[in-house]
C-alpha cells in the first residue's frame, strides 16, 4: 500500500490551524503581511489574489477584495469590476502555468452555500484537467496536490510581475 502525507492539514481537520489567527477574518489578515508567506501573488487597488491554503488542485486561486463584506451585492462597481478583471488576471495565469482543460469558478455565498469564510466575499478559480477525477477524491475522499503551496506560488508569481504587465 502507498500512503499519502499530507501533514499540514491536520491542524485544519482538527480546528488547531495555528497559522491562522485565533480572531478576526484570514483575509483580512492576509492584507498587511508578507506577500510570500500569505502566498498573495497579486495586488490590485481594490482586491488581491492569492492561493487558497487547502487547494482542490493544484494552482486553485481566490479573488479576495479588501473590502470585509459578505455578499457581492455589498461591494461598489469599481471593487466588482477589479474582481472580475482579476479573474481574468488569474486564469491567463493558470493557462499560462498549468495547461489546464478546463475551470471552475464560483462564489459560495453564505455557509449553506458552502463557504468555508462565510462573511468575506471571494471568487475560487479551479483549474481542472480531464484526468483530474479518480478514485482518490472519491472513494477515498482525498485529493493528491503533487506540490506545495511554496512550489505553486514561486511557478504562478512570475505571471503577476507588474513590470511586464498592465492590470
Amino acid at each position: 500500500m502507498k500512503r499519502l502525507w499530507t501533514p499540514w492539514r491536520m491542524a485544519y481537520l482538527t480546528g488547531a490551524n495555528t497559522s491562522q489567527p485565533s480572531s478576526g477574518c484570514v483575509f483580512c489578515a492576509k492584507v498587511g503581511a508578507p506577500d510570500e508567506s500569505e502566498h498573495v501573488l497579486y495586488r490590485g487597488q481594490f482586491a488581491f489574489i492569492t492561493l487558497n491554503r487547502y487547494p482542490y488542485n493544484n494552482g486553485h486561486l481566490m479573488i479576495i477584495p479588501y473590502a470585509h463584506v459578505a455578499s457581492l451585492e455589498n461591494l461598489d462597481p469599481p471593487t466588482l469590476t477589479e474582481l472580475m478583471l482579476l479573474t481574468n488576471r488569474g486564469l491567463a495565469a493558470l493557462r499560462q502555468v498549468y495547461h489546464p482543460d478546463g475551470f471552475n469558478i464560483g462564489v459560495n455565498l453564505g455557509q449553506a452555500a458552502g463557504a468555508g469564510v462565510a462573511d468575506h466575499v471571494h471568487i475560487h478559480i479551479v483549474p481542472r484537467w480531464s484526468a483530474d477525477t479518480n478514485f482518490m477524491p472519491i472513494v477515498g475522499e482525498t485529493r493528491v496536490i503533487p506540490e506545495t503551496l511554496d512550489q505553486t506560488f514561486s511557478r504562478l508569481r512570475p505571471c503577476f510581475d507588474t513590470s511586464s504587465q498592465s492590470g
